[in-house]
């Protein structure tokens, strides 16, 4: 979008698009209503409740801007109201972000729930927030124009104040009581991006100080008044019920409330109430339980991953066939290779433990929660307590990272602290899960095990390529099943090589989803993390046996229309020319690119070996996100990428399974990247672009895994086919 944009909705109208109120003490409170999609009407048509704001100008000048999404390090929080405020012409500094509760108003454009996912916070929100904005705008013209008895045309806004013909000025906070009558006009005209004078500007979070001097709350440091913290015995195998459990222990620890079983998702567990959380942590440790293991299957990693391989050696439900099936047969064995690889189950252990605090009030429950699917939490805890959703107050809180682990369809954690407040009406108790407790019940990015064969043309491009996954299915008994399952081939599983930019004749890929007693869930960046790694180290093999250089290689491959992925590597051959081909003795360099989520990302790693493990000494990345809303941002959520998606090579950076329990119970077995694992130096590049925005949050995870592994191939000659990284 380049020039100038009249937008208009079909069916505008007070109670389809806008609402314009009073607020208390003669705000502006603007709310936004939307006709969903095609694609949110497949999965459910939503019950529309009264909207709440998105816009409130207070007396004092502060500018309240709702942020529908859930915040958790994203910088959604600052991005979003920068929108708004820009097309609204608002003073910056007199904006205040809030996490708006769950409510229909505030639910994705797109996907048609409240929900943080998919990378697609601004990319659907773009245009929503500026409407929004412009429309603010246009009623805060039209109250000014009307007590000066002109017409809108020659007024216009600037910093929160409206300048009239005549040298009349009023500030937003003194035209918003009548603004707020006024009707809300069907067309606007948003301006041109050209314009825009804060949204491409690189802008501190508004969040950050708070974080930084320690004054930020989130969910975990909730305390409200008679409130009690809840833990919860979970069973050491997936499934399993307590066959009995003596609690004489833990009703001995000075401050414990209650102990009794309560269902679980899979199973059942034993809740520890309590006044604080140590005494329930203490009670809990005391508490003396019997469970049922017999009735469920006891996953083992080592069988497993020989049973994967099994599956990989036969065909899976297609979800590529393109080009000639037999292309194969005719290549030469000197010329073909075949590989398989292995993934393990990740955990996503984000800073803040998983938390949730419910109030049961008999007709009425109040929650305060990190999430990242609002709806489907909120719809959870109503039919746990017998409710209608809009009896559910839902307060979204801010979370201390999440990475998917937040936006579970089952709601499990939400269920578990519904329950437990339900037996305790009209107390409010806070459910914590500890880190032990999310490490070793769950839920994980699924094990894979990938197996390829490709023939090799005689220009060194590869001729056939035969691919097959195996692996779990997030999205199989969900209701995004419908939608994103076909053919039986889960898309979250084979995505960025289903999808591949590549050009390769005769491509075949099928996939395996075997049923395991294992809880899944998607990872930052899904099945891109190992679809990426797959296909970016098996490309830059071929290329080195080409003898070809790596982002040469590359671009030759790629098909026409890959603008992204094509406008990525020549920034990011322009940026790192100056070092890639001086670096120091015993270091080597790693190529990767991706295209995930609409956003092409590519990656140059400089790496050597120290103690036995990579130490990446630079690393270059360069992103098309389209049109760059705070660059600032942008850059951040680069470098926090590809600093997480080094958790993908850790040494000890697995999940893995004993006679059914997993191994693991904190970072002490499961380890995240420290700060010696990180870029020494991390430089980010944006490539400019008018285009829409895409994604950020999640499109550089794919790309430090191959690009490191690609450095240590030069640096060994070994090629790495298993992750994590136990030996190099």
């Amino acid at each position: 979008m380049s020039t100038a944009k009249t937008s208009h909705l079909p069916s505008v109208s007070r109670r389809t698009f806008l609402r314009v109120s009073s607020a208390v003490a003669g705000g502006l409170l603007v709310s936004l209503y939307l006709d969903w999609p095609a694609l949110a009407q497949q999965t459910s048509a939503p019950k529309i409740y009264p909207p709440d704001a998105f816009v409130h100008v207070r007396p004092d000048s502060k500018i309240v801007i709702q942020v529908n999404r859930l915040e958790f390090g994203q910088g959604v929080q600052t991005a979003l109201p920068m929108l708004l405020a820009d097309e609204m012409d608002a003073d910056w500094s007199q904006v205040i972000a809030e996490l708006a509760p769950a409510a229909d108003v505030y639910r994705d454009p797109l996907f048609g729930i409240q929900m943080v996912g998919g990378s697609g916070s601004i990319a659907h929100s773009f245009e929503q927030y500026r409407q929004l904005g412009a429309r603010a705008r246009a009623m805060l013209i039209a109250a000014a124009a009307a007590q000066w008895n002109v017409t809108p045309a020659p007024c216009r806004a600037e910093s929160s104040v409206v300048y009239g013909p005549n040298g009349q000025s009023a500030k937003y906070a003194e035209l918003a009581e009548a603004a707020a009558h006024l009707p809300v006009p069907e067309n606007i005209q948003l301006k041109k991006e050209s314009d825009l004078r804060l949204t491409t500007k690189d802008v501190r979070r508004l969040d950050s100080r708070a974080k930084c001097n320690g004054s930020q709350k989130f969910g975990l440091d909730l305390d409200v008044p008679e409130m009690k913290v809840a833990l919860v015995a979970h069973p050491p195998v997936f499934g399993a019920k307590a066959k009995s459990f003596n609690a004489d222990g833990a009703r001995a620890i000075s401050g414990v409330q209650e102990v009794f079983e309560i269902p679980l998702v899979r199973g059942t567990g034993v809740a520890v109430v309590a006044d604080r959380f140590w005494a329930a942590k203490q009670a809990r440790d005391r508490l003396r339980a019997e469970w049922d293991t017999a009735r469920v299957e006891r996953p083992d990693t080592a069988q497993l991953f020989a049973k994967y391989h099994e599956l990989a050696r036969t065909p899976g439900n297609v979800a590529v066939a393109r080009g000639n099936a037999n292309a194969m047969d005719s290549i030469s064995p000197a010329n073909r290779i075949l590989v398989e690889y292995e993934f393990p189950y990740l955990a996503h252990t984000p800073m803040e433990p998983l938390n949730t605090t419910v109030r049961f009030d008999g007709d009425r429950a109040e929650v305060w929660a990190g999430s990242q699917f609002q709806t489907v939490d909120r719809i959870a805890i109503a039919e746990v307590l017998g409710l209608k959703p809009e009896q559910v107050t839902f307060h979204t809180e801010m979370a201390g990272g999440g990475f998917g682990r937040r936006a579970t369809p089952d709601s499990h954690v939400q269920r578990e602290a519904a329950t437990i407040a339900k037996r305790l009406r009209g107390t409010p108790v806070k459910l914590i899960w500890t880190r032990e407790d999310d490490v070793q019940g769950g839920y994980y990015r699924p094990m894979h095990v990938h197996r390829v064969e490709m023939g090799i043309g005689a220009d060194g491009m590869p001729a056939a390529w035969r691919h097959v996954i195996v692996g779990q299915s997030i999205l199989a008994g969900t209701p995004f099943a419908p939608m994103m399952v076909k053919n039986g081939v889960d898309s979250t599983a084979v995505e960025g090589t289903a999808d591949t930019k590549y050009n390769i004749p005769n491509f075949h890929l099928s996939a395996h989803h075997p049923a395991i007693n294992v809880p899944v869930l998607w990872w930052r960046s899904v099945g891109h993390t190992h679809n990426a790694f797959v296909m970016e180290t098996l490309i830059d093999e071929l290329a080195r046996r080409a003898k070809a250089d790596a982002i040469v290689y590359r671009l030759k491959l790629l098909s026409p229309d890959a603008k992204k992925l094509r406008a990525c590597l020549a920034l990011l051959e322009e940026k790192t020319a100056s070092w890639r081909n001086s670096i120091a003795r015993h270091h080597a360099v790693g190529i990767a690119c991706h295209e995930s989520f609409e956003t092409g990302v590519a990656c140059a790693v400089e790496v050597s070996i120290e103690d036995k493990r990579p130490k990446i000494h630079r690393a270059t990345i360069t992103v098309d996100p389209g049109f760059a809303v705070n660059p600032l941002t942008i850059e951040s959520q680069m470098q926090g990428g590809v600093t997480f998606g080094i958790t993908q090579v850790m040494s000890r950076g697995a999940i893995t399974l004993k006679d059914g329990r997993v191994e693991q119970r904190n970072w002490d077995g499961y380890t995240p990247p420290y700060m010696k694992d990180a870029p020494v130096m991390a430089e980010v590049h944006i490539v400019p672009s008018t285009e829409k925005p895409s994604g950020c949050g999640e499109p550089p995870v794919p790309v430090i895994s191959p690009a490191i592994v690609n450095a240590l191939s030069r640096l060994t000659g070994k090629r790495y086919r298993t992750l994590p990284l136990t030996e190099i």
